[in-house]
């Protein structure tokens, strides 16, 4: 939880009790809250955007300093069938990405995920990078903007809560 988000939580606690913490918990929470139903959902989506298998695949999300490494593996590293798969749609997304069509990842997580609107608008100072791994494949994102480090965080964040048993943090 960032510091805005804590001092939000705190100030509901201390200015209306339970209610107004609720009231707050809901409002951070909204739709990246950990629920099951928002994984299912999240999963069904990624289903008519994400070509490989989630239940044969983990996603890996890692923050840097620049910005992060999105690594998506084959959890068999001799599924070429998945790898194939997953190389596919990383290269498209590559290119989607760097002319900032982030259409896919809304589609799944929803028009107000965390970062997203700050990656449309600065997606021309994101420099994205594709590059194969014997089992899958990894884009890189580097930014020297930190409003643009801090989205590509949160919107590692998001994606790490709404797909759950499918993505790991760091790697």
């Amino acid at each position: 939880m960032n510091d805005g988000k804590r001092r939000l939580l705190t100030a509901g606690i201390t200015a209306g009790g339970v209610g107004a913490a609720l009231a707050a918990v809901l409002l951070i929470g909204g739709p990246w809250q950990d629920s099951r139903d928002r994984k299912e959902t999240v999963a069904e989506r990624g289903q008519s955007v994400m070509p490989f298998d989630l239940e044969q695949t983990t996603h890996h999300f890692t923050p840097t300093v620049m910005g992060g490494v999105q690594e998506v593996v084959a959890d068999q590293s001799d599924d070429a069938k998945q790898i194939g798969l997953i190389r596919t749609h990383l290269r498209q997304e590559a290119k989607a990405f760097s002319r900032g069509d982030f259409g896919d990842p809304a589609q799944i997580h929803g028009e107000n995920m965390p970062g997203l609107a700050e990656l449309e608008d600065g997606y021309e100072r994101i420099e994205v990078r594709y590059r194969e791994r014997p089992d899958g494949a990894t884009l890189t994102y580097n930014t020297e903007e930190p409003a643009l480090i801090d989205a590509l965080h949160d919107w590692f964040e998001a994606q790490l809560s709404d797909h759950g048993d499918h993505a790991e943090a760091g790697h």
